[in-house]
């Protein structure tokens, strides 16, 4: 992503590309995570720590979001119910521009990543119970390919390939680190030098 990347080009470019055609689905649970754009004069990208106490991906960096409910009206919904419930986001605040196609995560959910944009003077509400800390990283940091080492792993006898990062004390990994590189690759110029057509996201 180049220096002079505005949040009104990120905004076009995200909104002119299309997602890249979804996996044939292998997961029958349907979650949804919220991927909340901070509209700063420099744009940030909202992202949790877990709480150490989760049973799942305890202490994990990741994006507001969780399984959907039979009640729930669409993905989107799901995405923003959730946010709500995690880290205080009313839904009705949130302006969404689209998503990217689904992911599969270790826990068997296929994950729909929804992208909004949010005012930075929401007031944020933590549940304490799911979020030890929330915070914000520069969408221009977020959204730079090079800062993603990939990683080959073996799971139940498949091979997946995982991306690596850190920014500040926050180690990002695993699916979140997949759909901001995701993301990235999403919402690319020509002369950023690397093609729209990413790899498989692995979680």
């Amino acid at each position: 992503m180049s220096a002079d990347y505005t949040l009104d080009e990120f905004i076009t470019r995200f909104m002119l590309q299309q997602p890249a055609p979804a996996r044939p689905p292998r997961a029958v649970r349907q979650a949804a995570v919220l991927l909340p754009v901070v509209c700063r004069p420099a744009p940030t990208l909202l992202l949790t720590r877990r709480a150490d106490t989760l049973r799942k991906h305890a202490g994990q960096v990741a994006f507001p979001g969780g399984s959907a409910d039979p009640d729930d009206r669409s993905l989107i919904f799901t995405a923003l119910r959730e946010a709500h419930e995690e880290v205080g986001i009313p839904p009705e605040a949130v302006q969404v521009l689209g998503q990217l196609g689904p992911v599969e995560s270790s826990t068997g959910f296929q994950v729909t990543p929804v992208v909004g944009l949010v005012s930075p003077d929401i007031v944020l509400q933590p549940n304490a119970d799911e979020v030890a800390e929330v915070f914000e990283m520069p969408l221009q940091e977020a959204l730079r390919l090079s800062r993603y080492t990939p990683l080959d792993i073996e799971r139940r006898g498949i091979r997946h390939r995982i991306y690596l990062s850190w920014y500040q004390q926050q180690f990002v990994w695993g699916m979140t680190a997949g759909i901001i590189r995701e993301l990235s690759q999403h919402v690319a110029r020509p002369e950023d030098g690397y093609s729209m057509n990413s790899s498989p996201l692995a979680s």
